[in-house]
Order: structure tokens, then sequence, then C-alpha cells
């Protein structure tokens, strides 16, 4: 804890308080049903030179901005305090300033390294442009419920092109809330909220298919 509070160790505390706040946001967001990661996308860098060339390098735009953000603090954080670590124990810790320079060199190629597990996990979901009213009638399956009349929950949709889309759902009107798990059938959407009804399911087990899907 000592070493935390130091002056010496300013960044990076700075920088491991950001992350737990980043986190703390994102999971209440999460249970209000949006998410702070959607919201910020993934950002496009498809240059190749100058600054968006080395932006590319470090997978900007492979994997969602606050995933990378967050990314960046934590290394940062660690590496910061495992160098003033190191350096207290053979010598003195040094000045934040000159810290900042060795701990920002294992930065970088850490996130690198690590977006690039993180983008072969994280699904691709906005590979084509769909208008959202192409999902109405499709159906999905409540990621983040239950889905009732209340706040909105998630629901994983796959649109035409076989990629999936994690929307903000409603049960609707007078149905009873729909639990995780759950498939449902999108018939309906308020803005960027859809309303949802249980899905209807054959004999055999097989649910019943868009009735907007082209063959």
């Amino acid at each position: 804890m000592g070493l935390f509070l130091a002056p010496e160790c300013l960044p990076f505390a700075i920088a491991a308080a950001v992350l737990a706040g980043l986190t703390v946001i994102e999971m209440l967001a999460t249970v209000m049903g949006f998410s702070i990661t959607e919201l910020l996308g993934k950002p496009d860098f498809n240059g190749h030179d100058g600054f968006a060339g080395y932006l590319s390098w470090l997978n900007v735009g492979g994997v969602p901005l606050l995933i990378l953000l967050m990314m960046a603090l934590g290394f940062f954080a660690i590496a910061g305090f495992a160098v003033q670590a190191v350096a207290g124990a053979f010598w003195a810790p040094l000045p934040a300033a000159v810290a900042v320079v060795p701990a920002l060199t294992v930065t970088f190629p850490m996130v690198r390294a690590s977006s690039r597990t993180v983008a072969r996990i994280v699904p691709h979901d906005e590979t084509y442009a769909v208008d959202l009213d192409t999902l109405i009638g499709r159906t999905g399956e409540v990621s983040l419920g239950p889905l009732d009349q209340g706040l909105p929950g998630r629901v994983r949709v796959k649109d035409q092109h076989g990629n999936w889309h994690v929307l903000r759902a409603k049960a609707a009107k007078g149905q009873e809330p729909l639990k995780i798990g759950t498939q449902v059938l999108l018939v309906d959407r308020k803005a960027d909220v859809f309303i949802a009804i249980p899905a209807l399911v054959d004999p055999i087990g097989a649910s019943n298919q868009s009735f907007r899907e082209q063959p």
C-alpha cells in the first residue's frame, strides 16, 4: 500500500484507479441493459503510414476500444509498479517521470500481444452493416435478462450474413418475463430497443425460422 500511495508511483496509481472505475461503470451499465464497450465500438484505422500505421500495429480496431484502453491501463500500472519495486529493491524508486518511460516500453508490446489474442475471442459482429429492421422476425437467445417491460435486456441474434449481433430488447406487453437462454422471436422495435416474444419450437426441437429470411 505504501508503494501504491508513493508520489513516484502516482501515474501508475492513477492508471489503476481509472481501470477500476471503468470496470465498475461497465458492470453497472451491463446490469442496466447497455454496454459502454459496444457504445464505443471498434475504431477504424485502415492506414499503414505514420500514426495510423502505429495504431494498426497495436491492433486498434481489432478489439473494442474500451477493452484496448483497459488493457493498456492495466499493463501500464503493473509495469510501473514492477519497475519501481525493482528500483527500490536495488537502489531507490525512480522519479515518476523517469519510471513512466520503461513502463510504456513494456506496455505497448504487451497490449499488442494481448489484443491479438482477444481479437480471436471477441466475435466480429459488424463485418456487414445491416439495417436494424432486417433483424425483426429473426430468432435469438436471451443473453442478459430476464426480459420484461422494464429496463432492456440483451438478445443475441444472427443476421442474414451469418454475423452475430447483441441487441437491446424487452418482452412484449403482457408477456411473462423471458429468462436467460430462452429462444425468442423479435417482432418489433422502438428506437434501438427490440420487442421479443417466446420463439415457437417444433416437435423435433428446432426453433421457428425468421419469416423475413430470404431463401
